[in-house]
């Protein structure tokens, strides 16, 4: 789905995935982008941000509450804190206009490469009391259903494919945000923050996830470790 309020880029974008073989549906406002995914998802929504009846941050927010419909953002907004931003809110990838239909085909098939591969190829993970099912996204600690966020949930499934193993926060950016490491440890912080807080701990007093100073971090099982 794109959505995009400037209808020569509506109609161009429509046109030329459809010719690339995507079935293409397109809005002009975000209000009709929500509730075209809350009736029927789409495999990948194309978001513009700057929307006529509300900015496109809002309506990636509220997509990312529906569920987990991966988002590309195709806007020309190109400053770094933007980028950054709209990543730690849930975007999947970030494209900066202009850009050809060849370079959004190219970034959509990517989406939904990751997707697909994160659906064939992840058993359910259990590590101590904590469950997670990348097929479903759903995860409890002893039975009780975690409510995670989209990174959240990518973060603690990528540190219980690894339990055991101290993770560096260069990596958790690459695999969780797709982002090169830049400094942006603030972003893998704050988010270890949450993450320990809705499994009932902190960093001073840690259960499952634990910091090796210097390296990065590393979930264990609090039943075994030492």
């Amino acid at each position: 789905m794109v959505v995009e309020d400037d209808d020569a880029i509506r109609r161009a974008l429509t046109r030329g995935l459809g010719e690339l073989g995507h079935v293409v549906t397109s809005v002009a406002k975000g209000a009709d982008a929500i509730a075209a995914v809350a009736a029927s998802p789409a495999e990948v929504v194309v978001l513009d941000l700057g929307l006529p009846d509300m900015d496109g941050e809002a309506v990636l927010g509220v997509i990312r509450a529906l569920g987990d419909t991966p988002v590309i953002v195709a806007t020309a907004r190109d400053h770094d804190s933007d980028i950054v931003r709209l990543l730690d809110a849930g975007a999947d990838d970030y494209l900066v206009k202009p850009f050809s239909v060849a370079q959004i085909d190219a970034r959509i098939r990517a989406v939904l490469r990751r997707t697909a591969a994160a659906v064939d190829a992840n058993p359910t993970l259990t590590v101590g009391g904590l469950c997670l099912d990348p097929r479903s996204r759903e995860a409890t600690l002893d039975g009780t259903p975690l409510e995670l966020s989209r990174l959240e949930f990518d973060l603690l499934q990528v540190l219980m494919q690894r339990a055991g193993e101290v993770v560096s926060k260069p990596t958790l950016l690459a695999e969780v945000w797709r982002q090169p490491w830049g400094g942006a440890d603030r972003t893998v912080d704050v988010h270890l923050s949450w993450l320990r807080r809705k499994l009932g701990e902190t960093a001073a007093a840690p259960r499952y996830l634990v910091s090796v100073r210097g390296v990065g971090v590393k979930l264990v099982d609090p039943g075994t470790a030492s």
